[in-house]
């Protein structure tokens, strides 16, 4: 049977967003509230925009003070749901009067903390039910409409709507009927009886508004209805209009915070882009500068390559001064003395000599080491070169 239902509500949310978690919620609520019946119905928006939606339409048992009341209520169920909360609406008989109060407005529909504090997955239908148990447990929505033996049908006063627990979205028009609730009358199962006028007055239920007059007959007259209904329809107007005026308020002052973000974010892309250029500039300069460097390296390495086959190396270097060829030939021939005395100490460690010949070698080629680097420390001087020892 589970499945059936299963499959019966995935057809009927088929244009749903999140149609899945939508029929998981519903089908875990249908089960304990058994009363609580899906029906896809058309939903009349503020600007008068319809749209085909789920509602859950039944009633949820209650206890207050020892007794179970069924409280009639239609839970509407957006395209996006569960990502925003339900519009919820208590649905009275025509034997019901609504009581306004924190948690209900004149029209019937519910105000709670748990629908403006909405989060998924935190927040779903059944602990949404369970907090109207409890709510509506401490201050019923509805009461038994009073006998008023009257020409004219007793008046349900509208007053403001309640804006505790504003959710941020479209409040349920008016619907077709005479109900003052705006929604067709339903025949709810049994429990006991509603709480009646007398009772509600123990909670501070709303009165009829005092009329100008009574005729002489003791009927409420056209005019004073009239004028009550013109001052309800006023004050809706006003709440309604303050409502409007609040949220584009808000709004307005959210896009004046992104005008300030977009500017600040256009300035520092400004500055960014301006040090790319230069860095851009200064690279290409840099490419500029080492292909130039590089043609000439591959000229030089060119033309080194076709001399070198047919050059000594005696050759290529020719000092341009006679004082330069003797400082060239002196660091010669001290570079010379030095790597023999590093040989005669080779010669010494592996045994082709004696340390007697190692000495005297080492003695003759020291003196004239020295002789050779005081006279090429004298011409360097001479020349105007830094001291090389």
């Amino acid at each position: 049977m589970a499945v059936v239902i299963e499959s019966s509500l995935k057809k009927m949310l088929s244009k749903y967003k999140y149609r899945d978690l939508t029929v998981r919620e519903i089908t875990n609520v249908i089960s304990p509230y058994k009363d609580l019946k899906p029906v896809m119905d058309a939903y009349v928006f503020n600007d008068g925009s319809t749209k085909d939606l789920m509602s859950l339409t039944g009633t949820v048992p209650v206890s207050y003070r020892g007794n179970t009341y069924n409280i009639p209520v239609c839970l509407w169920l957006l395209d996006v749901y569960p990502y925003n909360p339900p519009i919820c609406f208590v649905k009275p008989t025509s034997a019901m009067m609504i009581k306004t109060g924190k948690h209900v407005d004149a029209n019937g529909k519910i105000y709670l903390p748990y629908l403006h504090e909405w989060k998924h997955p935190q927040s779903d239908l059944y602990g949404l039910i369970q907090v109207m148990v409890v709510v509506f447990g401490e201050e019923p929505p509805v009461f038994s409409r009073p006998q008023v033996q009257s020409s004219y049908p007793p008046y349900q006063p509208t007053g403001p709507p309640n804006t505790s627990y504003m959710p941020g979205m479209p409040s349920y028009p008016s619907g077709h009927s005479a109900n003052p609730s705006g929604y067709p009358s339903y025949p709810y199962p049994g429990g006991n009886s509603y709480p009646t006028a007398s009772t509600a007055q123990n909670y501070n239920a709303q009165t009829p508004i005092p009329t100008v007059g009574p005729s002489r007959d003791g009927t409420i007259g056209e005019d004073t209805i009239r004028a009550s209904l013109i001052s309800a329809v006023s004050d809706k107007l006003r709440w309604r209009m303050k409502e409007e005026m609040d949220r584009a308020q808000a709004e307005l002052n959210a896009l004046k915070r992104t005008e300030e973000d977009l500017k600040t974010g256009h300035q520092k892309l400004e500055q960014m882009i301006s040090r790319l250029d230069q860095e851009v500039t200064e690279v290409d300069r840099n490419i500029d500068l080492l292909k130039k460097k590089d043609e000439e390296l591959s000229s030089a390495l060119e033309k080194m390559t076709s001399q070198s086959e047919n050059n000594d190396i005696d050759d290529v270097i020719v000092p341009t001064a006679p004082l330069y060829k003797q400082i060239l030939n002196l660091y010669a021939e001290e570079n010379a003395i030095e790597d023999t005395i590093f040989y005669l100490g080779e010669a010494l460690r592996r045994g082709v000599i004696d340390l007697e010949v190692f000495l005297k070698h080492v003695r003759l080629l020291s003196r004239k080491q020295f002789q050779l680097r005081a006279l090429m420390q004298k011409a360097r001087k001479t020349a105007g070169l830094s001291d090389l020892y």
